[in-house]
């Protein structure tokens, strides 16, 4: 099977943005910063790649600026093509002026280029998580099984008390979906969904003209929910390592996980790269009293004390005699003389003067807004 040649990619680059409004006011959840130097969306469309997947649109819908500014063209994904290659999608239908409120809603709105597209599958994918996945297996799987979704999950932890967005799974002995519950009230390890799902372009398009006409516009309410259309629901587990970003929390969490040599090395493959912007950046300069530790640290840096669990994004400056621990500094982040951090996230070109002392917790950590001044 040539999956290159027949697998539309989608990417919802919008879907999750209010789980972490923090760092979503000014953006999208696509281009929210992670791990140093990539993009949230590098993840999706890096699998896609990846995958043999060469036809992809990124459904957009507010402050998509940086997203534009991140994607352009695709050329870092070799997704600048004649044929098939990257699409940008408004979140604007020809017919309508009002933006998409559900999965079905903003589907129905770019249908015009997932017709054209030729594709006979199409997979859909979120950008809120982290992974290292391969389509391929998974698509063919569904072709195997004839199903009428494939729903992509992980053994995972659910608990009802962090107020988390989660599609709980239950799944039969002959792999397919029996129950599906959103946000239940219960506290343990489960079959948590992955928000990846594939379909056949028919299957698609007759769910999506339904949904249209009976002003149904969520993907999981309104199809996954609806046990009297029987749909064939195939349950695919995706058993690498993943992190779901639906809080600021599991946001901080996520990234410094990345310090794990096991779990960086899961998902940063060498067979399977995530690709992302490529900036032309000075290599990190370290002072004479710096010290570092256990930390991420991207091009660009200038560090000048001492940083422990921390992950830095291009462009920081650590002052003379700060200390910086447990935190995570985006891009051209400047942290004067004699400071101390601790468990903080600050977002882009953020100046702490000196002698700052600022500190959050692991639950809870302090975000710092972009541009601000302390």
């Amino acid at each position: 099977m040539g999956i290159n040649q027949n697998v539309l990619g989608l990417v919802f680059a919008s879907i999750h943005d209010e789980a972490i409004f923090d760092l979503t006011k000014n953006r999208t959840m696509g281009s929210v910063p992670f791990g140093g130097r990539y993009r949230l969306i590098d993840f999706p469309l890096s699998n896609f790649v990846n995958s043999g997947i060469s036809q992809v649109g990124v459904i957009t819908k507010s402050n998509y600026g940086s997203l534009l500014d991140h994607v352009g063209s695709g050329r870092e994904w070799d997704l600048a093509r004649k044929k098939g290659g990257l699409h940008l999608l408004p979140p604007y239908s020809h017919t309508s002026s009002t933006i998409y409120h559900g999965k079905m809603d903003a589907l129905g709105n770019v249908w015009s280029f997932v017709e054209h597209s030729n594709a006979d599958y199409v997979v859909l994918s979120d950008c809120n998580i982290v992974t290292n996945i391969d389509f391929r297996p998974a698509v063919e799987a569904h072709i195997a099984a004839g199903a009428d979704i494939t729903a992509v999950y992980a053994k995972g932890y659910y608990d009802q008390s962090r107020g988390t967005s989660a599609t709980i799974f239950g799944i039969g002995g002959d792999g397919f979906v029996n129950d599906v519950t959103i946000n239940p009230p219960m506290t343990g390890s489960c079959s948590l969904g992955l928000d990846m799902y594939i379909m056949s372009r028919d299957f698609l398009r007759r769910i999506v003209k339904e949904s249209i006409s009976r002003n149904r516009t969520s993907l999981r309410k309104d199809i996954l929910l609806d046990r009297s259309a029987g749909y064939k629901i195939l349950a695919y587990e995706h058993k690498n390592y993943y992190s779901k970003i639906d809080s600021l929390a599991s946001y901080f969490q996520a990234n410094l996980e990345l310090l794990d040599t096991a779990k960086r090395n899961a998902i940063f493959a060498k067979n399977a790269p995530i690709l992302t912007k490529t900036k032309d950046n000075a290599p990190v300069h370290f002072g004479l009293e710096s010290h570092i530790k256990n930390s991420l640290i991207a091009d660009g840096c200038i560090i000048e004390g001492k940083v422990e669990n921390c992950v830095l994004f291009r462009g920081v400056r650590i002052g003379k005699g700060s200390v910086v621990r447990d935190s995570i500094i985006t891009q051209a982040g400047v942290i004067g003389e004699r400071c101390s951090i601790r468990n903080v996230i600050t977002d882009k070109n953020v100046l702490i003067a000196d002698e700052r002392q600022l500190t959050g917790s692991v639950g809870y950590p302090l975000f710092i807004g972009k541009g601000a001044q302390i």
